[in-house]
């Protein structure tokens, strides 16, 4: 019985049979040289349908298996992680670079941060969102660590989920003053997590040990 190829990043489809990808397309920033050549090639192996996904990539759906291989190396792009234990996506919203109500670069931080961790193996699968403002359009306050832009700053939210078991994240740090100190955190919380013997999701732990246990378990490491 066919299933999930993870190697590459592809992900068995409802009729058992077909396969879909998503180029990683980090925080949802695309070339139009990159559209064309996706474009291109879903149109040289007849892909069925591409569909925006909510981690900000395009996949493509309905490849058979035994050309896999060969729209990646046409694509020339590396997969999302889109399956696995690991950091599967930094979602980014437009923030200060182009939207009016930003008060903070969240382009830049989500980047930085997408450089830094995307595809990470840790204990369970792992959703970062970085908003430019408190209207989170990036969702933060689902996500398992959500950064928030706020007027000086940013404020950091841990153990959200939106899935089987819905989950508002916790504050871990009201105010920030610099990405710098973000990037800091985020390496704490990520220590911290990938040291830890159980293999949940950040929410549960973090509702196992309570916020304020947790904010001194990671905060507190040298």
């Amino acid at each position: 019985m066919k299933k999930d190829i993870l190697e590459k990043g592809a992900i068995l489809q409802r009729d058992k049979e077909t396969y879909a990808i998503a180029p990683h397309i980090p925080g949802g920033l695309i070339t139009t040289a990159t559209l064309r050549k996706i474009c291109d090639v879903a149109d040289r192996f007849k892909v069925p349908a591409l569909k925006l996904t909510s981690a900000q990539r395009i996949a493509l759906i309905g490849i058979k298996e035994e050309e896999l291989d060969a729209v990646w190396t046409d694509l020339a792009q590396t997969p999302g992680a889109a399956i696995g234990l690991c950091v599967r996506s930094v979602k980014i919203c437009p923030g200060n670079t182009f939207c009016k109500r930003g008060v903070q670069d969240s382009i830049a931080l989500g980047l930085k941060l997408d450089e830094i961790y995307h595809a990470m193996e840790l204990p369970n699968k792992l959703k970062m969102g970085v908003s430019g403002c408190m209207l989170s359009c990036a969702e933060v306050s689902v996500k398992d660590i959500g950064i928030m832009g706020i007027a000086r700053g940013w404020k950091i939210l841990v153990g959200g989920n939106a899935g089987i078991r819905p989950r508002l994240a916790d504050v871990l740090v009201e105010e920030v003053a610099t990405t710098e100190e973000v990037l800091t955190i985020v390496a704490k919380i990520i220590r911290y997590y990938k040291g830890t013997p159980k293999k949940e999701r950040l929410g549960r732990l973090v509702e196992e040990m309570g916020i304020e246990r947790f904010r001194e378990a990671v905060l507190g490491q040298g």
